[in-house]
């Protein structure tokens, strides 16, 4: 009996992960094909119009675009590809003869979970180290002869730029980088220590910091005398930067891991709203790699019986089941924006469910 549990590779192991890897890599070359021909009938008119390089196209835009995609899908893909070649091995009766061989059910999914770790690993590298440098390039494109250069005016907006630090601006434009009714307040043991207002501030890169013009500045003393200058203009460098004006919420798609957790800690020190993406795109970046463990198991358990009508109807179940796994991740994402769960909650509530259907199928599966 403990002979059928060896992990030692066999020419059984080595069948079905050359079959699950091969069949697996092939659906992505049709698949991305076919999105990508799709793709360009859809944009090929902002393409002409922005009259954008045929080599930007290619290289800054869909080069980029094919590891997203790529991760974005691969659930579905892993679940169709289990789903297609085990049904045909059940149609084909080889797992009747593979159990008749006095190899355990448990035994045969050790292949199956060995080629989804491999998956799982390809997945969580893309996530981690390719697809952000991919995405920086491709939402740059995307900007620049697609969604276009927008002209957007940040409103009330409320940073602590450091402790005790305090930046309020009540409107911001990119089209001069410019913040409107400017004040910067700096508080110690609970106390209002100074207040610097200003009427514009006007980003100057050639220093990296702010021209502030008109500005008051007021210093409150221990003996609650305020003392106040003015002036028409001053130049200042504080920990806040043009570039935090342009976040966007896919802007957290094209940083590092590092620059994430960066971003995640600098954003809840200042009380930043939009910190929910980042924390949102941390944890898509582990809990999708991990589905493809989930969604093995389950297309396993539903396709290795054989069936009268063929494969069609596993790979039927098989796309409903991988599209309602990939719909329920993205729907989980509106507990956080409505503040039911926190992030890492949130984004592994679909993996916890589908472990409990997996665990289910593969119960009932014939073994």
């Amino acid at each position: 009996m403990f002979e059928n549990f060896r992990l030692k590779p066999k020419i059984l192991d080595a069948y079905i992960v050359k079959k699950f890897i091969l069949t697996f890599f092939i659906a992505l070359l049709l698949i991305i094909g076919i999105v990508i021909i799709f793709d360009i009938s859809e944009k090929i008119d902002d393409f002409v119009s922005k009259e954008a390089p045929l080599r930007a196209i290619i290289f800054d835009y869909y080069v980029n675009f094919v590891p997203y995609f790529m991760n974005m899908f691969s659930p579905l893909f892993v679940f169709i590809t289990v789903i297609f070649f085990t049904s045909k091995m059940a149609a084909n009766s080889e797992i009747v003869a593979i159990l008749s061989c006095g190899i355990s059910f448990h035994r045969m999914m050790v292949p199956y979970m060995f080629s989804a770790a491999l998956i799982a690993l390809f997945s969580l590298c893309l996530n981690l180290f390719v697809i952000p440098k991919a995405n920086e390039e491709r939402v740059a494109f995307e900007a620049k002869y697609i969604k276009g250069n927008t002209t957007t005016t940040g409103r009330n907006v409320h940073y602590q730029i450091s402790p005790g630090e305090f930046v309020f601006v009540e409107s911001f434009s990119t089209w001069n980088n410019t913040a409107y009714r400017f004040t910067l307040e700096k508080i110690e043991d609970n106390k209002m220590v100074s207040k610097i207002s200003a009427e514009t501030a006007v980003w100057d890169s050639t220093f990296n910091g702010w021209t502030l013009k008109k500005y008051f500045i007021r210093e409150y003393s221990g003996d609650l005398e305020d003392h106040v200058r003015s002036g028409a203009k001053l130049d200042t460098v504080i920990n806040l930067t043009v570039s935090d004006f342009y976040m966007r919420k896919n802007t957290v798609e094209s940083l590092s891991y590092n620059e994430l957790n960066n971003l995640i800690a600098v954003q809840k020190m200042r009380g930043d709203a939009n910190v929910k993406y980042a924390l949102i795109e941390k944890h898509t970046r582990f809990a999708l790699p991990f589905s493809a463990f989930i969604l093995t198991i389950m297309g396993v358990a539903l396709s290795s019986k054989k069936r009268r009508g063929g494969i069609g109807w596993n790979i039927g179940i098989g796309i409903a089941l991988a599209f309602t796994y990939i719909l329920f991740l993205r729907f989980s994402q509106m507990f956080v924006h409505t503040g039911v769960l926190p992030p890492g909650i949130a984004l592994w509530v679909p993996n916890i469910l589908y472990v409990l259907i997996a665990g289910f199928l593969y119960r009932i599966a014939p073994k």
